[in-house]
């Protein structure tokens, strides 16, 4: 893959990404000039996380819709609950390094296997190796490219972590290797751009060499896809990366501009408590929380919403229909059954397409945004296990329920 960023960084600002291994890696153009000392880095975008549990990839009650009181659940929604630290981040700025790191191939050896893990094991050789039989494989070593940029991206903490082992492989018709990792790295590009007109592009399966495929029958099925000679591996504004349990969207500079700014959604937050939005059965004011608060309960005055009509409420017992379902209740204005569950406002900016005002909820998570950015995840499939696909909340993971998987909030004013 390629990342298309930040204007500044050059021309081409882009270079041909070398994609090796189960690590994820992205490589980007980098000029040859090392920052000056006092210099601001050039900035060529944004990895955001799309939301996620925070304890080893669990779901928790309010992700499955399972909400049965005043909890909360702890996904990233802009921020990890413990915040970012190490390598655990909700979002990550990549910037042009003072001296480029990439790598680019330069020497092919064909070995039998044995020697295979002792070319592996040097750690100062960048390289890939390629297993074709029991008694035959090739390793391709890659020297330094002076010309790029790259950032690996992955779980392992291995310095290097490239290798093709159980995946399709092939040689290429100028003699070069080429193949796809275990599990598969995939990559949708938006089609109109990640704006107020965005729909959802088509998944494709990005090849080690960068080539860009038609996705396989299954994720480790050993057959590739077709190729896809008029599609590029370039990142754009709102492209989204599956690594096959993360699913990162890319950012560049002017597109984050064009977002919705944290000053702007706190405003929006201000102005909806400011109309005094009433429960319609208690007659209480409701108030979404400020984030500065944390998330450790919705609180009593959280506006809580039945996901299958969109109406809003304060928080009460009472309209359980278990016979339905552990977590169906009766909505007491219209009597439609369904999930009730605490309305949280999102708060990664990075994920909206619009400064819309919140006006929708995802369905079953209750996370808010406009209605714009609702009905563009609610229409984005994500990669879910071996072949799977299905819309989430970009905000906490949820899996979308529903006919549309969000619903319009509806609220009552003050009656006076």
């Amino acid at each position: 893959m390629v990342l298309e960023g930040n204007p500044e960084v050059g021309s081409p600002r882009t270079s041909d990404l070398q994609h090796p291994g189960n690590n994820g890696s992205c490589v980007l153009s980098s000029p040859g000039e090392d920052v000056q000392p006092g210099e601001e880095p050039i900035k060529y975008g944004e990895l955001i996380v799309l939301g996620c549990c925070e304890e080893g990839g669990e779901e928790t009650e309010a992700q499955r819709g399972e909400v049965t009181g005043p909890r909360a659940h702890s996904c990233y929604n802009g921020c990890l609950a413990s915040g970012d630290k190490g390598r655990r981040r909700s979002r990550l700025a990549l910037s042009r390094r003072p001296h480029a790191n990439g790598v680019k191939p330069d020497v092919m050896h064909h070995i039998s296997t044995p020697l295979v893990s002792k070319a592996l094991s040097n750690r100062g050789q960048h390289s890939i190796s390629y297993t074709l039989s029991r008694s035959h494989s090739v390793i391709v070593e890659y020297t330094h490219d002076s010309d790029t940029d790259m950032f690996q991206i992955g779980r392992s903490t291995e310095n290097m972590i490239d290798f093709v082992e159980r995946a399709a492989k092939w040689r290429t018709p100028d003699g070069l290797m080429d193949g796809l990792t275990t599990n598969g790295v995939l990559v949708m590009h938006p089609a109109g751009g990640f704006s107020e007109d965005s729909a959802p592009g088509v998944w494709r399966e990005i090849s080690v060499c960068g080539n860009v495929y038609t996705l396989r029958d299954s994720r480790s099925a050993q057959q590739r896809g077709k190729l896809v000679e008029n599609e590029s591996n370039v990142l754009q504004d709102g492209s989204l990366i599956d690594l096959c349990g993360a699913t990162l969207l890319w950012r560049t500079p002017a597109g984050l501009l064009r977002a919705p700014t944290l000053k702007q959604l706190e405003a929006q937050r201000q102005e909806a408590n400011a109309a005094r939005p009433q429960c319609p059965v208690g007659l209480s004011t409701l108030a979404f929380p400020s984030p500065a608060r944390g998330r450790t309960a919705p609180d009593k005055q959280q506006p809580w919403v039945y996901v299958r009509c969109g109406h809003v409420h304060g928080y009460h017992g009472w309209g359980c229909r278990r016979e339905r379902g552990p977590q169906e209740r009766e909505c007491p204005l219209c009597r439609l059954v369904g999930p009730y569950v605490p309305l949280w406002l999102g708060q990664e900016a990075g994920l909206c397409l619009d400064p819309g005002p919140p006006s929708h909820a995802f369905a079953p998570c209750g996370h808010v945004c406009s209605e714009k950015t609702a009905r563009y995840w609610a229409q984005t499939p994500l990669p879910h296990g071996t072949h799977a696909f299905h819309a989430a909340c970009p905000f906490c993971g949820a899996w979308l329920t529903g006919e549309h998987g969000c619903v319009r909030l509806i609220f009552q004013g003050p009656l006076d």
